[in-house]
């Protein structure tokens, strides 16, 4: 039995992750700042948490982490911990640098020094590409140019892991995921404040969603598909870096439309822009290009864009449906 240690298990890809190691027969570990008071709801959603076994860490303390990945033993290590926003980012940039590049250095540290056989997954994102030429696709070639603290911290910690695989051999590659979604999404991504306001809006709890900038367009796919090019990444023979997306690009204006569109609504009658949403620099075109990832690993995603809002407006229909049920259930109170 293989086993294998998540860092940053609750959050989206750390719970699609966690089940598709698990249907594999691993045995899997995860980790969050304090075990006691994170909720581990997607984890819960997904039916694994049970099977997780679940430890306190501190990211930013060396030794807790030697400890850690001492006692644990990985034959696989998964780093997807982190600030997971771009926006968030501009006003939490000390935090985007030391949650992410600083953490990955720690991580690199620590399995050069204890020099155990550990694969070690980080992961990158297209935001290190920045703004690139309308109509290109990024691949593996491609320059970084990042535009937020955020992507510069991805960068970072990118090139530090090219630097220890190269220095000392250790079996390090980072996944260069473009945006990949999920019903597991928090609330703050456009996505999910998208799909969520859809189904309010069909429901008649609430008549306009207001958005940003909706002409930026993104290589969108579906995150289940994307952990798995993590896991086939460190099946690979050799460390390697992969960019992972659809190869499609789509704007957020397309995806407002083709999420109202599903339960017949016209978004023009229902979408506010305000300007003041806009972050302080933005990506306005993003498209992967994954062939290396096809090629190598036999990787494509298979979710294309409109089966992907469908899926994620579909969720939240239900996920209110389910919220009400209980109410709906109850009886009322004797008088």
């Amino acid at each position: 039995m293989k086993r294998a240690l998540i860092f940053g298990v609750s959050g989206q890809d750390g719970a699609y992750l966690s089940r598709l190691l698990l249907d594999r027969g691993y045995e899997v570990h995860g980790t969050s700042r304090d075990v006691e008071l994170q909720s581990f709801r997607r984890l819960d959603q997904l039916g694994v948490r049970d099977r997780v076994k679940l430890h306190s860490a501190s990211m930013r303390d060396f030794r807790n982490l030697l400890q850690l990945i001492g006692a644990i033993a990985p034959d696989e290590i998964y780093h997807l911990a982190g600030q997971t926003s771009v926006a968030l980012s501009f006003s939490h940039p000390f935090e985007a640098i030391e949650s992410i590049a600083q953490t990955q250095l720690l991580i690199l540290e620590v399995v050069r020094y204890l020099g155990a056989p550990i694969r070690l997954y980080n992961a990158a994102s297209s935001e290190c590409f920045g703004d690139v030429a309308a109509g290109s696709a990024s691949d593996e070639s491609t320059p970084f140019v990042p535009r937020s603290p955020y992507a510069t911290a991805k960068s970072t910690a990118h090139w530090l892991t090219v630097n220890y695989r190269e220095a000392y051999g250790l079996f390090a590659c980072s996944g260069i995921l473009f945006n990949h979604e999920s019903p597991l999404r928090s609330e703050r991504f456009v996505t999910k404040k998208i799909a969520r306001g859809v189904a309010e809006i069909a429901a008649g709890k609430k008549k306009r969603i207001t958005l940003g900038d909706i002409g930026v367009a993104r290589d969108w796919g579906y995150a289940p598909e994307y952990v798995e090019a993590m896991w086939r990444m460190l099946q690979h023979d050799t460390p390697e870096d992969f960019v992972i997306a659809t190869g499609e690009t789509h704007t957020l204006e397309e995806f407002v439309a083709a999420a109202f569109a599903e339960l017949d609504l016209d978004w023009h009658e229902h979408v506010d822009i305000d300007r003041s949403l806009l972050r302080p620099s933005d990506i306005r075109y993003s498209r992967g290009d994954a062939e290396k990832a096809k090629r190598i690993l036999g990787w494509e995603a298979k979710t294309r864009f409109r089966e992907l809002v469908r899926i994620l407006v579909n969720a939240e229909v239900s996920s209110m449906r389910s919220e009400e049920e209980p109410h709906a259930a109850r009886p009322e109170r004797a008088r």
